[in-house]
């Protein structure tokens, strides 16, 4: 009897003491839970690439806030998804087949700048359609939705266009090439080849100008005198699926100059004066003008020869070192500021007797 009394009393006492013990040790220092919404980062909703011959390139912009508007600091992994489909076997009413993501480390969120992520591929299988997405993650649980996904073909894919040549012209460029007749393992191409441009603007980065064409000559009107412009010129397979970018030329370089002369002068008249012969005439409008040249011709001559020129903003000239007693036949010209000037053609003669 009183082995069982005593038993009974320590059996009371130990679950005495764990019942003091244990909220003391389940749970430790408590913080305030925080709730996941507010570390889940918002989905990437610019998922991006660039094909070239070489493989794809993918970018993103890191998310910057959670999906309550929270800031976020740290993108701990992005995990991208990758899905390749036999261009044969493509239903466009089915499920896309990703397949388990990369993981791919991220990093901190600059405060006041945005910062891109970038994936390269190199390793591609032709005939094949690539779909991609990716997903961020701030946290072990904190894994954002999918971002909006991105889909091409790749084929093998065309050799650079040859002989890409730049003439410039007054206000145009016009560029011409030879077509791509190979693919890039040298096979004969037997699909449609358009050209994508690339221009860059006076030591500029070259952007894409345009969209591909069929056609292997193309006038740029876009263009600045004095300005120098860079051109490439990239083949692009073009496929039922979809288009695949091959190889692009070397950078050529051109300048359009100013080839247009100002309008030619008007109202020419003439009088004898005690200091000379004075030519005048009514001002051209053009923008570019830099002056007058003044001609002369003898009675019995069959050319007019330069006697003079006049700069803006002058309209008049004299003639100190006319021939005596003849009948002189003057025109005027106008001129631009180009070095060398671009000159307009002779105005009508004026007669003065001197």
């Amino acid at each position: 009897m009183i082995k069982r009394n005593r038993h009974a009393v320590r059996c009371t006492l130990t679950l005495m003491a764990l019942a003091i013990l244990l909220p003391l040790t389940s749970c430790g220092y408590k913080d305030k839970p925080i709730p996941p919404q507010q570390i889940v980062p918002r989905p990437v909703t610019d998922l991006q690439y660039q094909l070239t011959e070489n493989g794809v390139t993918l970018f993103w912009s890191y998310p910057r806030e959670t999906v309550t508007g929270r800031n976020l600091d740290n993108i701990t992994t992005f995990l991208l998804y990758r899905a390749v489909v036999p261009v044969d076997a493509y239903c466009d009413t089915c499920p896309i087949p990703f397949a388990p993501p990369i993981a791919l480390p991220g990093g901190a969120v600059p405060e006041r700048s945005g910062k891109t992520a970038t994936f390269h591929m190199t390793v591609l299988r032709p005939g094949n359609l690539y779909f991609f997405k990716v997903r961020s993650k701030s946290g072990w649980w904190s894994e954002s939705a999918d971002s909006n996904i991105i889909s091409f073909l790749w084929e093998t894919p065309p050799q650079a266009p040859d002989n890409l040549i730049a003439t410039a012209g007054d206000g145009t460029v016009t560029l011409r090439w030879n077509q791509a007749p190979e693919h890039k393992d040298t096979t004969a191409t037997s699909i449609p080849i358009s050209y994508q441009l690339y221009r860059g603007v006076d030591g500029g980065p070259l952007e894409k100008f345009g969209e591909p064409m069929a056609d292997t000559t193309f006038t740029d009107r876009q263009v600045r005198n004095g300005t120098t412009y860079a051109y490439q010129v990239q083949s692009v397979g073009m496929y039922q699926h979809g288009s695949v970018a091959g190889g692009t030329t070397t950078s050529v370089f051109a300048t359009p100059v100013d080839l247009t002369p100002p309008p030619i002068p008007s109202g020419i008249q003439g009088i004898k004066t005690d200091v000379g012969l004075k030519i005048f005439w009514n001002h051209v409008e053009a923008e570019d003008l830099a002056g007058y040249r003044v001609y002369r011709r003898s009675e019995h001559a069959d050319k007019a020869d330069f006697v003079g020129e006049v700069t803006m903003p002058h309209n008049l000239f004299t003639d100190r070192d006319a021939p005596r007693n003849q009948r002189l036949y003057y025109s005027v010209s106008s001129i631009d500021g180009q070095s060398p000037a671009n000159e307009s053609a002779r105005s009508s003669e004026v007669m003065i007797a001197n």
